[in-house]
């Protein structure tokens, strides 16, 4: 489900909360989906519970999976507020890459046709 480029320059926490995203968007992951607990998701990508620890505090704080104590923790049926948040970021990254582009002398016509 989840795979990690352990040669990235990419934080392996952020690999997990960007894989997790795409398993939602995806349809993998669906609402009120059961996650593996933080040990069993470390000992499966051989990192530090710490890691995936971290992985999952920043998914809480996105609200998009909710620990139930004893019960464990759990995807939110905010699904739909998860693809929106991904789709703004990515258009805010294609925003910054067309400024530059246009700082680069291109005019709109230009960058639109490249695109095409």
């Amino acid at each position: 489900m989840i795979d990690i480029d352990y040669r990235s320059r990419t934080p392996i926490y952020v690999q997990i909360v960007n894989e997790i995203e795409n398993c939602i968007i995806h349809g993998k992951l669906k609402p009120d989906d059961q996650m593996p607990s933080i040990r069993e998701l470390a000992q499966e990508l051989g990192i530090n519970p710490n890691t995936v620890k971290k992985s999952y505090s920043e998914l809480e704080n996105k609200n998009i999976i909710r620990s139930i104590s004893t019960k464990g923790t759990f995807i939110t049926s905010k699904i739909e507020e998860i693809v929106q948040n991904k789709i703004e970021t990515s258009f805010e990254v294609i925003q910054k890459s067309v400024d530059e582009l246009k700082m680069l002398g291109l005019s709109m016509e230009e960058i639109k046709e490249r695109i095409k």
